[in-house]
């Protein structure tokens, strides 16, 4: 089944060019020209990615990135215009799976859907009923469900990616590059700040007390792991 594509973008020339390219790699495409009208479709095609520019009128995208959290756990792509720190954390911090900076090239646009899109592949294809059970904390893959006490935890798929590549190798340390290879899916030549703010967006929302963590655990000047608690 084609993967279903929403790029919010309100230059026509660069939603033009994107839309060819991904159309060209067999994506349905939907095209969004300010916030109001992003919020609109992705009720409407509830797609399975968003490519959102963060400039753009009526609703910035920042704001529509956390709108679309409230309600949706679909990779959201982030396109910032200039190589600021702050808008690269903050689209992050709203619940963004990623981000690139306007001038990209193609192929690495290309390159960063498919990597985001490859947590719904994996799950289209796999029909184990595979489960953790760590503490209060249980982690269903073929539901993509995280529970806490039996309260479900709504993750994005980035951060429930990332909890299951940990989880899955317990006791285990990564480096940071090591992560961003392993769970983002590409060679990433970007701020390694990205795994940073996914681990702490995380534990706030696994952990009991997300400054003395139980599950995601900090080897210092080396990376992090998962502790069966």
């Amino acid at each position: 089944m084609e993967k279903r594509i929403l790029i919010v973008e309100d230059e026509k020339p660069i939603a033009e060019i994107v839309k060819f390219n991904l159309e060209k790699e067999g994506y349905k495409v939907e095209v969004a020209v300010d916030g109001e009208e992003a919020l609109h479709k992705v009720d409407k095609v509830n797609p399975d990615l968003v490519l959102l520019d963060v400039m753009i009128p009526k609703i910035d995208g920042f704001q529509v990135c956390r709108k679309i959290r409230e309600n949706y756990s679909m990779p959201i792509l982030m396109v910032t215009a200039k190589e600021e720190e702050l808008d690269k954390v903050l689209g992050l911090e709203m619940g963004a799976d990623d981000y690139i900076t306007k001038p990209f090239g193609m192929r690495e646009l290309l390159a960063r859907v498919k990597a985001n899109l490859r947590r719904i592949n994996i799950a289209d294809g796999d029909s184990r009923n595979e489960a953790i059970a760590a503490g209060a904390l249980s982690i269903d893959f073929n539901r993509y469900e995280v529970k806490k006490e039996n309260d479900v935890v709504e993750l994005t798929s980035r951060e429930f990616e990332l909890l299951k590549f940990l989880s899955t190798q317990a006791e285990l340390v990564f480096t940071r590059e090591q992560l961003l290879k392993e769970v983002w899916g590409y060679e990433y030549y970007g701020d390694i700040r990205t795994v940073d703010v996914t681990i702490r967006r995380l534990r706030e929302k696994i952990e009991e007390n997300s400054s003395s963590p139980k599950y995601i655990m900090t080897k210092r000047g080396v990376g992090y792991y998962f502790r069966r608690a």
